[in-house]
């Protein structure tokens, strides 16, 4: 039973939490099941956020990540351990987190794996003596079985996570380019250009409703135009203004990496993808991850405008701006 399933009302949602440099999240909701995609605020800020806009943290059933920097990641660990939910990775991403959270730990991720066994196996040698038959203890928590928020606390996990910043209540692997499922909400997932390990993008599907997120990416390879058709929703990287980049505070190490192909999209190239290559089909765009210091929301607005005018046939497009300080008006279908 998914953790929303007490509302038998079904609707298709998706809510931008947070996009930008500070912090990415979006909640997705569709049939019964509602996910977290990214969790790059503090969990206390995710909870205030997602209240604001009408979401109830306690019904989330998944995080799911598109990569592990930090404005992706930073509210990651605290917010699955207190739902006690599990957290979809790509494997590469998962050692890539593991190891921004324990950077002077030198080991390998199979040493690391063959540690946490052995001390699941001493916890659950201790347990033993005082565990009641049936009962799940902290030994199964640290070996990633799913369990309740509630579940969690009972059993000690806080204790667990001040030992190692990387536990998580449940991990799952996903493969990029490949398609897997949370509940009712189906994910195709697409690999983006962009400098962290494993980068992807996602397509989200429930109900006949197609959602796609877009954003960390460098430029517009053809597969990543390949799967951004056929959507009714579209949240598409606009995160600067060349000039005012160029022009800006940045130092110019950081400058060629956002210009890098392994970057992020300007206003200009997300245009052009938009004039040139989408299929005009979404009823929404999201412009999102604008940069507060090399770009301004009018801008971003403009250049997209623009480029939906050009051809007639998008201008049914409603065309909204997510911001970093404060959640989206849900996006209902």
């Amino acid at each position: 039973m998914h953790r929303g399933s007490r509302y038998p009302r079904r609707m298709v949602r998706f809510t931008v939490l947070a996009s930008g440099s500070k912090g990415n999240s979006t909640v997705v909701s569709g049939g019964r099941t509602r996910i977290l995609v990214d969790a790059g605020l503090s969990c206390r800020e995710l909870f205030r956020r997602m209240r604001l806009a009408g979401e109830e943290p306690e019904t989330l059933d998944a995080i799911v990540i598109t990569h592990e920097h930090q404005d992706h990641v930073n509210g990651l660990a605290v917010t699955a351990r207190k739902l006690g939910i599990p957290v979809y990775f790509t494997e590469a991403t998962h050692r890539a987190w593991m190891r921004w959270l324990t950077p002077r730990r030198k080991m390998t991720y199979a040493q690391w794996l063959e540690q946490c066994r052995q001390q699941a196996v001493a916890r659950e040698a201790e347990a033993d003596a005082g565990a009641t038959e049936g009962e799940a203890d902290d030994a199964e928590l640290a070996v990633g079985q799913e369990v309740t928020g509630a579940a969690v606390r009972e059993m000690g996990a806080e204790p667990v996570a001040l030992k190692d910043p990387t536990w998580l209540p449940a991990v799952e692997y996903f493969e990029a380019g490949k398609a897997f499922q949370v509940g009712d909400i189906a994910i195709q997932t697409f690999t983006i250009p962009h400098d962290a390990v494993d980068p992807v993008g996602f397509v989200l599907e429930a109900e006949g409703v197609r959602m796609a997120l877009a954003t960390d990416l460098g430029y517009m390879p053809p597969n990543v135009k390949t799967q951004l058709k056929g959507l009714d929703l579209l949240l598409l990287e606009s995160n600067h203004d060349l000039e005012m980049l160029r022009d800006g505070p940045y130092p110019w190490s950081v400058k060629q990496r956002v210009l890098s192909r392994v970057g992020h999209l300007s206003n200009d190239a997300a245009a052009a993808f938009l004039e040139n290559e989408y299929d005009g089909l979404a009823g929404y765009i999201i412009l999102g991850h604008l940069s507060e210091s090399n770009n301004h929301p009018e801008l971003a607005r403009v250049t997209a405008e623009r480029a939906l005018s050009a051809r007639a046939s998008l201008l049914a497009n409603h065309l909204l701006l997510a911001e970093q300080h404060m959640p989206l008006v849900p996006v209902c279908f």
